[in-house]
């Protein structure tokens, strides 16, 4: 038995450092630029068909990395909604959407690589069904959606399309510059990560609000 335990053990810890590694060259380079080989030599692995035995295809080991960052998510989202209970006020469930993401960044510290890992999948045609399938199992985020839309009651439904994809598009790309401009030493609008899903908040909170030219 103490010898499973053991080798359970290496195998966890593997997985673990295979990845961190991914989802920092990932991150950097691009899922397609990067081999199975580079993400077994950066995770210290001297078998080069690790990540093949411990995840099977690369998009395995994408949606592992998705999987392991929601999880972390979900948890933040979760006491949020708890929090917010049945509100009527549309920041608050804006919040929701937008905080949780830069409540993880914060945590794990800097630098971090998850924020431009996500923009390299949401970009990639073959995988950004990954990202969305693995929200969609989410109970908290249709709950935030549903919140949401009791709020805009009068938004037509082609509007509130068209918004939520700029509100994620924004989410998106907005944390990605941030989590390059930290790890590259660059000056950021904003101090903390707190700070920067407050700005962006702000600015979502009115992407909701602002008004709808009729068409034509």
């Amino acid at each position: 038995m103490a010898g499973k335990a053991v080798r359970a053990e290496r195998a966890g810890a593997t997985r673990e450092s295979i990845l961190a590694a991914a989802e920092r060259l990932f991150a950097e380079h691009g899922v397609f630029a990067v081999s199975n080989r580079q993400v077994s030599e950066a995770a210290g692995q001297g078998n080069n068909a690790a990540v093949g035995y411990h995840f099977g295809t690369k998009t395995d080991l994408v949606r592992a990395i998705v999987r392991k960052n929601a999880e972390q998510i979900e948890r933040v989202r979760l006491q949020m909604l708890a929090e917010i209970g049945d509100s009527s006020n549309v920041r608050d469930w804006v919040a929701c959407l937008v905080r949780p993401s830069a409540e993880h960044l914060a945590a794990l510290g800097n630098p971090t690589w998850y924020a431009r890992f996500g923009a390299q999948v949401m970009t990639d045609p073959a995988l950004r069904e990954i990202m969305v399938a693995e929200s969609l199992t989410s109970p908290s985020l249709h709950q935030v959606l549903d919140g949401l839309n009791r709020c805009l009651p009068e938004l037509p439904v082609e509007v509130r399309v068209e918004r939520g994809d700029m509100a994620r598009q924004l989410m998106v790309h907005m944390y990605a510059e941030r989590e390059r401009a930290l790890a590259e030493g660059t000056p950021t609008p904003r101090s903390n990560w707190h700070d920067a899903a407050t700005g962006l908040i702000d600015a979502i909170v009115g992407l909701w609000l602002a008004p709808v030219t009729p068409c034509p």
